[in-house]
């Protein structure tokens, strides 16, 4: 049985409450840390070689960089607000200091960096809102960091299913180097559960099914998906957040569906067109 779930941890002296890097996820891009500050706490980290994007999950901060400060960011309290959040992109030999004026929890999520682009804050109103789907795959999702605005390896997004629906769906994979019809890029979704007793289906698995893992996912834990398909499931009672990072040689996003159940969003969006 492969081990794709990282659940949450107990938190550190820092605040770190859940740790992904390349070395324990097996690849080569893409890490990722959730961070949990009471109001008044502090957090000092450098980039080193990697860029980072910063997503303030709840609460208010001020962040320090080498270059930029910014004072009193932050606006939702929790995710299932549905608003867009606060964010931050910091390049690679640079360092960030964060003050909690509220209680928080935020993302780190990283990859390797080449210093082009300076830090910089991504405002709400920057991020784009997009209803994805139609029927039980509607979701909400929130590009945070997408391919057209600018980073060296990182792609972010995150997302809200009602319950009861699907996303990540028709499953979709983005495991081959084989542009312009594929992209590879690995891939971490980070969950949360409302109420937070629920959990979260997901299944990852390959044409072939030598990877096939069907997982019932807390609310704080993260999935890998370094290949293959990866369709999520909001059980009955339940609406579902979860937090993607991708990254890979080429930042760009191009998927293949699995052709089984491709013809499902056709049908789907003919109703939606139908107004049934």
């Amino acid at each position: 049985m492969a081990d794709l779930i990282v659940p949450k941890q107990k938190r550190d002296k820092e605040g770190k409450v859940l740790s992904i890097t390349p070395q324990s996820a097996g690849w080569t891009y893409i890490g990722f840390e959730v961070y949990t500050l009471a109001k008044g706490e502090n957090l000092h980290k450098k980039t080193d070689e990697n860029e980072v994007c910063i997503v303030i999950l709840s609460g208010k901060l001020h962040l320090q960089t080498k270059e930029e400060t910014w004072k009193e960011i932050g606006e939702r309290m929790n995710v299932f607000e549905k608003t867009p959040p606060f964010s931050i992109y910091i390049p690679n030999d640079d360092h960030y200091e964060i003050e909690a004026i509220t209680d928080i929890e935020i993302a780190v999520c990283s990859a390797p960096g080449k210093g082009t682009y300076p830090a910089r804050l991504i405002l709400p109103e920057r991020v784009e809102v997009e209803h994805r789907g139609a029927g039980n795959i509607a979701r909400q999702v929130h590009n945070i960091l997408p391919e057209h605005e600018p980073a060296d390896h990182l792609l972010v997004v995150e997302v809200f299913t009602p319950e009861g629906n699907w996303s990540s769906y028709p499953p979709h994979k983005h495991d081959q180097d084989n542009l312009p019809h594929e992209s590879y890029l690995e891939e971490t979704y980070y969950h949360k559960v409302n109420p937070e007793q629920g959990f979260v289906l997901q299944r990852v698995y390959t044409d072939d099914l030598s990877l096939d893992e069907t997982m019932a996912v807390r609310d704080s834990s993260a999935v890998l998906v370094p290949k293959g398909y990866h369709p999520v499931s909001a059980p009955p009672g339940y609406e579902i957040y979860y937090l993607n990072v991708m990254g890979g040689p080429v930042r760009t996003w191009k998927f293949h569906n699995n052709a089984e159940h491709e013809w499902v969003m056709k049908n789907k969006l003919s109703m939606k067109r139908e107004g049934r």
